[in-house]
């Protein structure tokens, strides 16, 4: 009798996990991957009882021709069991059954390779491109069906507070390509696209709940690709923003972990210092080191364990897989100094094996080119070397273009903060990779930071789209749209006017720009534009000289073109002698100005109006 009921529960026990939802992760995988032995995490009620404890022998288990099991772990949790697969070069694409799981298996699928690294995708983004940086729910609301979805956390939709979901989303964005094209843009990075079903401020996307799911409030997976493809289709690129460092409390590795080592634990809750330079002062502490990289932001954002080897790949993988699902052509890593730095190293170069064209860099709200530099390839002769290609660059934000338009200028201030931290760029293997920006989601809007001076601001755009690296910019800037982070970072990531239905002004239009704007916007686009064909600029050399009495001189030029720069941030209109310029003038005896196509002689001294950055071609 006791064997007979021992047969029959085996027999329901095997019928409930037929029946139960079971998940694997990743969804699916390739055939041709360089990342060929892949960590599979089988997730279910208690599906551990459903798979024996096999140690495998060395040559593992065939599950096809070419595709090996080679071993089965089991965690703590019996939610969580992990299997590695093997799958070598003569494997083919197709269904295997991963055994054990269930009467009769778990169905899994390795796809084939999408055709075009490198070429359709993948593509890498570098200094002959211009970067708009979008918040998708701030900017446009193309499809109203998928405003609110039943059963998620955040039920919000109010366009009347920063504090709430406003609706916009990926078709949307879809939807004013031409218009990004025509204005010169090359590249789009959107904030976080993946799930984000917290509670509340899930507008901003940074507290991931399923690193498999597209978030559906902007589309899901499906119109993350319709637009990519599109992109694509323009000849335009993707970025997308990946965060390592930390997951929100509503993941479902976090909810349900499979151990107590997949996060970061604390007594009570410990946030980080932010003191990035103990991972690099020769004197750091290591109780210093510790609380800056293992300590939490916020206590809705729990701190990845990346000691943690099965966390180590499953963050890798979701990238490469990433990268290969959707076609991405960069990758912006989130809070970069936050994370493990050698796991960082790892996962950056599983990539660059796997997408040899892709474009990695990271962000680094830190102060000091020297801080900086250490976080990506620099030609420092120290002990860890960061192979990260290059960071967002703060440091000619913070001591370059801002202080040279908000600060009088002296030997040490005002627009020679920009020479000298330009000065330094020789701590950088490549600094053409640079990612240079005047505002983002987390700053207050530039245009609000110089008080809403129009000349100062289109001097800093021409800066902007003239100096070295890669230029980004946020959406909105073109159409002097304003906003600080005071009293909440929520007021610099308003609508875009015109994204939504029924809003009075239509910011994407002509007629709906006023007159300023349209200024300020053809400004823009003629400079972005200008340099799409620059070859100088693309990819010439930068050579500056010493400011005097607030005039900065810059060259961007290579052996077909010379593009001369001219910034005066006096609040008065001067005249400059090119005398001290023969170096890079001696050849040329005029120069057409970019942006009202004017000839100007090279024979006499140049008028510079206030608050003007002129960019002049020399013929």
């Amino acid at each position: 009798m006791k064997k007979l009921f021992a047969i029959l529960w085996l027999l329901l026990f095997s019928f409930i996990i037929q029946a139960q939802d079971i998940e694997v992760y990743p969804t699916h995988w390739w055939v041709g991957m360089k990342w060929n032995t892949v960590q599979l995490m089988i997730r279910g009620k208690n599906i551990a009882e459903s798979v024996p404890m096999v140690k495998m022998r060395p040559e593992g288990m065939a599950l096809a021709p070419g595709v090996r099991l080679k071993q089965i772990d089991h965690a703590e949790n019996k939610n969580y069991v992990f299997f590695d697969i093997e799958i070598d070069a003569t494997a083919k694409p197709g269904w295997i059954t991963l055994p054990f799981v269930g009467k009769k298996g778990v169905k899994y699928e390795l796809k084939p390779r999408r055709e075009g690294n490198g070429t359709l995708y993948a593509m890498g983004v570098t200094s002959e491109d211009l970067i708009y940086l979008i918040m998708p729910d701030r900017f446009s609301n193309g499809d109203e069906s998928n405003d609110r979805i039943p059963g998620m956390l955040d039920q919000s939709l109010r366009r009347d507070t920063v504090f709430n979901r406003h609706g916009g989303d990926l078709k949307g964005i879809q939807n004013h390509l031409d218009y990004l094209y025509d204005l010169g843009v090359t590249t789009l990075w959107l904030n976080p696209v993946i799930e984000n079903d917290m509670p509340e401020r899930t507008e901003h996307g940074y507290a991931f709940t399923n690193h498999y799911r597209i978030e559906r409030r902007i589309g899901g997976e499906k119109a993350y690709k319709e637009l990519i493809n599109a992109l694509h289709a323009k000849g335009m690129k993707i970025i997308q923003d990946a965060v390592y460092n930390h997951v929100g409390t509503e993941h479902f590795l976090f909810k349900d972990q499979p151990d107590s080592s997949w996060f970061h634990r604390w007594p009570k809750f410990t946030q980080t210092s932010y003191k990035d330079q103990v991972l690099f002062d020769p004197y750091a502490s290591q109780v210093d080191k510790k609380l800056m990289s293992d300590g939490w932001f916020v206590t809705s954002m729990p701190d990845w364990n990346h000691d943690n080897e099965m966390v180590q790949k499953f963050l890798i993988q979701h990238a490469i897989w990433t990268v290969e699902e959707f076609g991405v052509d960069g990758w912006r890593v989130d809070t970069y100094a936050y994370n493990d730095l050698h796991f960082m190293n790892r996962c950056n170069q599983a990539l660059y094996d796997e997408f040899p064209n892709l474009t990695i860099f990271g962000e680094t709200w830190v102060h000091g080119v020297i801080n900086q530099s250490y976080f990506c390839a620099n030609n420092f002769a120290i002990d860890f070397k960061s192979n990260l290609q290059a960071t967002t660059d703060f440091q000619t934000l913070f001591y370059g273009i801002q202080p040279a338009l908000t600060e009088h200028f002296g030997w040490t201030e005002g627009v020679n903060k920009l020479y000298t931290t330009l000065a330094q760029d020789f701590v950088y293997k490549n600094p053409m990779r640079q990612v240079i920006f005047l505002d983002n989601h987390d700053l207050p809007r530039f245009y609000s930071v110089l008080n809403e001076d129009t000349a100062k601001y289109k001097a800093a755009f021409a800066w902007l789209l003239t100096t070295r690296g890669i230029p980004q910019m946020y959406y909105g800037s073109e159409v002097l749209m304003t906003g600080t982070t005071h009293p909440n970072d929520g007021y610099v990531r308003q609508d875009f006017p015109g994204g939504w239905q029924g809003d009075p002004a239509n910011k994407f239009t002509e007629a709906g720009r006023t007159k300023k704007e349209n200024d300020v916007f053809h400004y823009i686009r003629k400079l972005a534009n200008f340099r799409k064909s620059s070859s100088a600029i693309k990819t010439g050399k930068l050579m500056q000289y010493v400011p005097y009495e607030g005039i900065y001189v810059y060259f961007r030029y290579d052996d077909h073109q010379t593009v001369m720069c001219v910034m005066n941030t006096n609040d008065q209109p001067k005249i400059l002698s090119l005398d001290r310029f023969s170096e890079r003038v001696q050849f040329f005896t005029k120069a057409r100005d970019v942006v009202t196509d004017q000839i100007v002689s090279l024979t006499d001294p140049l008028q510079i109006p206030r608050y003007t950055t002129l960019v002049m071609e020399l013929q």
